[in-house]
């Protein structure tokens, strides 16, 4: 359920308790904190660059998956539209403009929000530090992954009059 163990106001253990039919961490001291477990938001973006759709591998991932750019919704971000626009000149260098949100999705396993974008980008591409590299994938040829991210993806092709595919992922059936 949680990670932490201690109450980051008193230090005194959390305990599980039934807080509006959820269990919760919550202080055992009854200091008032109670660990709430919201999720992260996440900016993703179905990067256009001309005609294709770019997708990136991020250096950390194994094997050779491909998928939207993405990166967390900052406190010092004005919007989330500034925030993917800011993303993809980080991870790519290119320029965004005209941000249309594609809608949310949940990511439980790392318990994220994960909001969306199409952005339009121009520029030449320079991979920032977190991606290993790219792939152009003309958006009639795209395939979708049965996840957050995945799913954007598939409803901004729908949305455009394809009929992409779903891949399945290393290790689901």
């Amino acid at each position: 359920m949680s990670r932490f163990r201690f109450c980051p106001q008193c230090g005194t253990p959390l305990a599980s308790q039934d807080r509006e039919g959820v269990p919760r961490m919550v202080c055992g001291m009854n200091c008032g904190y109670v660990f709430w477990n919201n999720p992260t938001p996440v900016v993703a973006a179905v990067v256009q660059h001309g005609d294709d759709l770019i997708l990136a591998r991020n250096v950390a991932w194994p094997g050779k998956f491909f998928a939207l750019v993405t990166g967390f919704l900052e406190a010092s971000d004005p919007s989330p539209e500034e925030a993917v626009v800011r993303e993809v000149e980080e991870e790519l260098g290119l320029k965004g403009r005209t941000p249309t949100f594609i809608g949310h999705y949940r990511f439980e396993r790392m318990n994220q929000i994960i909001i969306a974008y199409h952005v339009i980008a121009e520029g030449e591409i320079h991979l920032g530090a977190e991606l290993a590299e790219y792939i152009r994938v003309p958006p009639a040829q795209a395939t979708y992954w049965p996840a957050a991210t995945g799913l954007a993806l598939r409803d901004w092709l729908r949305g455009q009059g394809h009929d992409p595919q779903e891949i399945q992922l290393p290790g689901r059936r």
